[in-house]
């Protein structure tokens, strides 16, 4: 038995049966009286949980997670459902794998489940070119910046990544280091991983401190296992690299891992720095120097910017946070480096 059953058996249409069903007060007690007759008589029960879905798909916010295994997300997830319930909205969490298309799970998101908005957290800048422009609901990218894409729904806040990266390298360098290895991330030019890249380029040319990124660099996913493989790789073709900048703390714990198992202690005779400051960096041995980015402030920017544009329909913002650049035991200086 369904509602055309109802709507069949009672002589109204589907449209009138389901405004007696959901107690719409646009309705003559003549009319609610014969279809409710028609559902006792039939022992018609409404599907509570199919509608109790629907609404809540309705009302609710989704935050897309690009990545299951980056521990920066896992803060910034737990921020934002603090920030949005105590604006009293419901937040539902979709994790994806770091290949993923963010951009088409969204657009199907919306056909299915139509959230009033939409945050993101990382994401691909070429696959938001090429398919956000369906989307029309208000949408925040946190730690990634959609400025230049133009979207009037489609606000954005990250840290100066390339910034960050030049003060890492600056760092080494002033701790004598000139032969540094970069691990970790994809290098295309829509990535994050990309300005991190860039920035270490800048600082590296300004320093006169030779940087080969075919040689230097080692890509990897953002996940301890596969940092540890890379770091065995790097080292393998670059051995004599005294310092490596990882492009996450979790890549970065990988890479210790990988430098004890081969005989190599931090920061004795290799340095090494991450990339986001997440907690567990600040209780491991050694604790870690990295660049702490500042997730209370992108989760609340990110919220606000959201929920203005959701009330409001206020234009999008983009805006850079500011960084920190977190000194622990993970590094030392070097008096000379030997060729590499």
């Amino acid at each position: 038995m369904t509602i055309k059953d109802i709507a069949r058996l009672s002589g109204y249409g589907v449209a009138t049966v389901s405004r007696v069903l959901n107690d719409h007060p646009d309705v003559s007690n003549e009319t609610r009286r014969r279809v409710l007759a028609v559902v006792e008589e039939q022992g018609f029960q409404p599907n509570n949980n199919a509608k109790h879905l629907k609404q809540q798909a309705s009302s609710s916010i989704a935050v897309i997670v690009k990545g299951t295994q980056n521990m920066l997300f896992a803060d910034l997830v737990e921020r934002l459902q603090a920030l949005l319930r105590d604006a009293d909205q419901d937040a539902a969490v979709y994790y994806l794998d770091e290949d993923a298309n963010e951009v088409a799970f969204a657009l199907q998101l919306c056909r299915e489940r139509r959230p009033m908005g939409i945050i993101f957290l990382g994401g691909d800048l070429e696959l938001f070119e090429a398919g956000f422009a369906p989307i029309t609901v208000p949408c925040v990218l946190l730690t990634n910046t959609a400025q230049e894409l133009n979207f009037q729904n489609l606000s954005s806040f990250t840290t100066d990544d390339g910034a960050a990266a030049e003060q890492v390298i600056e760092l080494l360098a002033g701790q004598g280091h000139r032969h540094i290895g970069l691990l970790g991330g994809n290098w295309s030019c829509s990535q994050i991983s990309f300005r991190r890249l860039e920035g270490c380029q800048n600082a590296c040319l300004r320093l006169d401190v030779p940087f080969d990124v075919g040689r230097q660099c080692e890509p990897c996913r953002y996940s301890m296992p596969e940092a540890y493989a890379a770091t065995r790789v790097l080292l393998e073709r670059c051995p004599d690299l005294t310092a490596i900048f990882a492009v996450s703390d979790v890549m970065a714990l990988g890479a210790i891992r990988a430098l004890s198992d081969m005989g190599r202690r931090v920061p004795e005779d290799i340095s090494v720095v991450g990339y986001d400051g997440i907690v567990t960096g600040q209780y491991s041995l050694p604790r870690l120097t990295t660049v702490r980015q500042d997730t209370q402030q992108l989760a609340e920017r990110g919220v606000d910017a959201l929920l203005r544009g959701i009330s409001r329909n206020c234009p999008p913002v983009h805006e850079l946070v500011p960084f920190q650049l977190i000194e622990g035991e993970s590094v030392a200086r070097i008096e000379e480096s030997p060729p590499c």
